[in-house]
């Protein structure tokens, strides 16, 4: 039945992609200039009084390409390009990554951020995810604990071993039979804080799955979460660095990014909950001063940006007051810095403690 629907599928955007080709075609051949709306989405504006659609579906404006304008023409010949590729991949029903598209035209697309616009671009106007137009990521992110499942006829069997980091699958659709006994899924920013948890066989302690997208979580985590979150519906935190770029993080997770807000109703996981560490906690917790570093002229920036997301004001004031505290502190720190008090402090005694006392926001 997947396979049947995942086939459905890739005959409808080869349709869509003829179609639109074709209709370029026919407007040079009158010797008419293309035109190209592409739908402009967005996770957040800066008026959180404001009646906005941020959260929802619906476009937020267009962009309009044409030939007529020389910024453009580069832009249209990257799109027709890289659809191009698409249009292959989808016909012999392969796989490829961004980077591969990339060096099929390196002297062209000069940088990767232009093919990955024209990525973007084309699943906006096909209205579908990337990973229909069969363009994977490389996956970063990785689990452990308490789950089992198939992807793509591979077994991934966490349970028997619940302290050992396996691969987040990079075709999370083909992910299926997913078995769980966790109580929790505990979200945590770094690969140095997944470690550590795996080194204090945290799963045997605690029934949970651990999941990290090592810093800014690419698509196949954040749509694997998604997907343990929809089968199992297990509570969800998330731990991150107590800095502006952690806290960023953590929204991504929760409201999704900009640069994927056509996407963010597949990718967002509102159920995300904050764990820490808060800036709050650096009281709470005792954290001598050489645990702190100063906020740079760049982190100060970063967090007075996002005290203007709306969803901050409508969705998650808490984590607002936090964000301020933080600035007026001036500080930041990491969340190693728990170690101070014993190595094995985070595991035995910040998450557990936080979870069971419902100390997250």
């Amino acid at each position: 039945m997947e396979g049947n629907r995942g086939s459905s599928q890739r005959y409808d955007l080869l349709r869509k992609i003829r179609e639109f080709t074709r209709a370029i075609i026919q407007d040079l051949s009158i010797g008419r200039s293309p035109i190209v709306l592409i739908d402009r989405f967005r996770v957040h504006c800066t008026n959180p009084h404001a009646n906005c659609c941020c959260s929802s579906v619906l476009p937020n404006g267009k962009e309009i390409l044409t030939l007529q304008r020389e910024n453009h023409v580069h832009r249209l010949d990257v799109l027709l390009r890289v659809l191009l590729i698409v249009q292959q991949l989808l016909q012999e029903n392969r796989h490829g990554s961004k980077r591969d598209i990339y060096y099929m035209h390196p002297s062209v697309f000069s940088e990767q951020s232009v093919v990955d616009r024209a990525i973007n671009d084309i699943c906006i106007l096909m209205q579908c995810s990337r990973h229909n137009l069969n363009v994977v990521s490389v996956g970063n992110g990785l689990v452990m604990g308490w789950i089992r499942f198939l992807e793509g006829g591979r077994k991934f069997d966490c349970i028997n071993h619940p302290n050992t980091a396996y691969p987040i699958p990079v075709q999370v659709e083909e992910v299926q039979d997913i078995i769980s006994v966790a109580d929790y899924i505990l979200v945590v920013e770094k690969e140095s804080v997944f470690e550590r948890l795996a080194n204090d066989q945290f799963c045997n302690a605690n029934r949970c799955i651990v999941i990290t997208g090592r810093g800014y979580p690419d698509i196949p985590t954040r749509r694997f979460l998604r997907l343990l979150i929809e089968k199992l519906c297990l509570p969800t935190y998330c731990l991150v660095d107590c800095d502006p770029y952690g806290f960023d993080i953590l929204t991504t997770y929760r409201f999704g990014s900009m640069q994927m807000a056509y996407d963010a109703k597949q990718l967002r996981c509102s159920e995300v909950c904050w764990l820490g560490v808060f800036p709050s906690d650096s009281e709470k917790y005792c954290l001598p001063q050489q645990c702190f570093l100063p906020l740079t002229a760049e982190d100060k920036k970063k967090a007075e940006a996002m005290l203007n997301r709306c969803y901050l004001q409508r969705e998650v004031p808490r984590w607002r007051l936090e964000l301020e505290l933080m600035l007026q502190k001036g500080v930041k720190f990491e969340i190693e810095a728990l170690s101070v008090h014993s190595l094995s402090f985070l595991s035995k005694e910040y998450v557990t403690s936080k979870i069971q006392g419902g100390v997250h926001i």
